[in-house]
């Protein structure tokens, strides 16, 4: 059984126009919803053996407080400059690249490609995975032999199914 975990980024803020995509930081919302959502992961006891992050500032940010919820140390974060808005085929394949050792694996990264992903793997597709959103889901296959609708969903959890809009 392959689990994968697929988180997109907390909120970014755009207080600074000028600065470079790539450097956006989290805005307030952002700082709240990656601690909370990391929260819940350790409530359902997932636990990656291996986190794939983008190393945008806001992905980094994002994966660096789930890890440190979860109990991960932050060393053990691969950050790959592929993920940075990587189309789901491009996620495709640094999936399939992955050891068969590893069961479980969590992608953090960005829209639209991790909900184009989740949506070519999954039987059950999802119209859109919001920031700080969570999808989980599971195979019998191997990394290497993942393909279209092999997943099914475990659970997506997002947010603003525990905050009101802000």
């Amino acid at each position: 059984m392959r689990q994968l975990i697929l988180v997109r980024h907390a909120k970014s803020s755009w207080d600074n126009p000028e600065l470079d995509d790539f450097d956006r930081p989290l805005n307030k919302r952002g700082k709240r919803d990656a601690p909370f959502m990391a929260i819940l992961l350790a409530e359902k006891k997932v636990k990656p053996d291996l986190i794939l992050s983008s190393p945008a500032v806001r992905t980094k940010l994002t994966a660096i407080e789930i890890a440190k919820k979860l109990g991960i140390d932050k060393d053990k974060i691969i950050w790959n400059e592929k993920i940075y808005l990587a189309s789901s085929s491009k996620l495709l394949k640094i999936l399939t690249g992955i050891d068969d050792k590893v069961r479980s694996v969590m992608l953090i990264g960005h829209n639209p490609g991790l909900t184009d992903l989740q949506n070519y793997l999954c039987k059950e597709e999802i119209d859109n995975i919001p920031t700080c959103g969570i999808v989980c889901m599971r195979t019998q296959k191997d990394w290497k032999s993942i393909t279209s609708k092999d997943f099914e969903l475990v659970f997506f959890d997002y947010p603003k199914k525990y905050f009101k809009k802000s």
